[in-house]
Order: C-alpha cells, then structure tokens, then sequence
C-alpha cells in the first residue's frame, strides 16, 4: 500500500511539474462560426447515432416478434358469401 501511495505521489509532483512548466498562454480568437460548424458536428454525430439504435432496436424486435409469430400460425378465414352470389349474378 506504502508503495502505491508513493508512486501516485511521485506521479502527481511529475505531472504538475511539467505542466507548470510547459504552459503557455494563447491568445487567441474562436470565431463564433466555427464554434457553430463544432455545435453542428457534433449534433450530427448525435442525430446519427441515434437513427442507428433505432434502426437496430426494430430489427430485434421484428426478429423476437417472428418469433412469436411462427407457434400461432392457425389463421380462420370465412368467406362473405353474399358478396359471392352477387359476383356470380352479375356475370
């Protein structure tokens, strides 16, 4: 344990060390179009994301759902058998 606490220690005094040391100050201007091209980058990613969960959450439930489907096969149809006779009439 000794060791460990020693080594984050020494890990931590390096890392501000060197950044203490290393810096330097940018005076620079972010130009408000390109902070909105950032802002519409990173909807986009968002956006796209999104669209691929819910493409691939409708493929697993089409998938569980055919499932179910396949044991419940037995379908009743009657037919309308007016509908029928008016055909045959007609003709």
């Amino acid at each position: 344990m000794k060791k460990v606490t020693l080594r984050l220690l020494s890990f931590l005094y390096f890392f501000t060390c060197f950044y203490s040391y290393f810096t330097m100050y940018a005076h620079a201007y972010i130009d408000p179009s390109a902070v909105t091209y950032i802002i519409q980058a990173v909807a986009a990613v968002f956006i796209a994301l999104g669209a691929i969960l819910t493409v691939f959450r409708h493929r697993i439930a089409q998938f569980f759902k055919k499932n179910k489907t396949e044991g419940k096969k037995e379908i009743h149809v009657e037919e309308d058998l007016t509908l029928n006779d008016e055909k045959a009439e007609g003709k």
